[in-house]
């Protein structure tokens, strides 16, 4: 295994930050890693929002399901005793057909699955308005999850720029990074105080 070059650190940090303040880069160096780094912490909390919500969004749409499926399992409950209700009305019917005064037990039974619809439908039309809401609020959640995701990407350009100043040493490639960045930070203020 052949011996590593021994490189002194110390020596070549110092002959790039004379190198750096002789061209005048320094300072502006300075700036774009500042500024690149606040805006690579706010991309990351931004993310974890995007992330977050996008979440919180998918949990209520599966709830809003769930209800849905519960809705319909009260309506076809509903049906039923809807035509249990026909058919004690047919047998009543046929009583009458034949000139005959039906069992009171028809009678009965008809008005009592026609009450349990009533309540069956109470029940099933709850479902379907917790299930609205479930819904109302995923759909609140995903336009923000799509605003923090804009903003994400902002800042991601943002950066991007940042780096591309530092390579060129360009003060208007510089700025343009910080109008993107904050264009992108406005985005993230705005969805995460509304």
């Amino acid at each position: 295994m052949p011996e590593e070059a021994e490189v002194d650190t110390d020596k070549l940090q110092e002959t790039i930050h004379e190198a750096l303040e002789h061209e005048g880069g320094g300072r502006l160096l300075k700036q774009i890693a500042l500024t690149t780094a606040i805006l690579a912490a706010l991309a990351s909390v931004a993310s974890l929002r995007a992330g977050a919500t996008v979440n919180e969004a998918l949990v209520l749409k599966s709830e809003a399901a769930q209800l849905q499926a519960q809705a319909s399992d009260e309506w076809a409950y509903y049906q039923a005793k809807g035509v249990k209700a026909a058919v004690e009305k047919a047998s009543r019917t046929s009583w009458l057909a034949m000139g005959k005064q039906p069992p009171p037990e028809y009678e009965a039974a008809m008005r009592r699955y026609q009450e349990e619809q009533k309540e069956i439908q109470a029940q099933a039309r709850e479902k379907e308005s917790e299930r609205d809401q479930r819904d109302r609020e995923a759909d609140q959640l995903l336009r923000r999850h799509h605003a923090f995701a804009t903003a994400v990407a902002l800042l991601q350009v943002s950066i991007a720029l940042g780096a591309v100043a530092a390579l060129t040493r360009n003060r208007v490639v510089l700025l343009g990074s910080m109008v993107v960045g904050l264009a992108g930070a406005a985005v993230f203020a705005w969805k995460l105080l509304a």
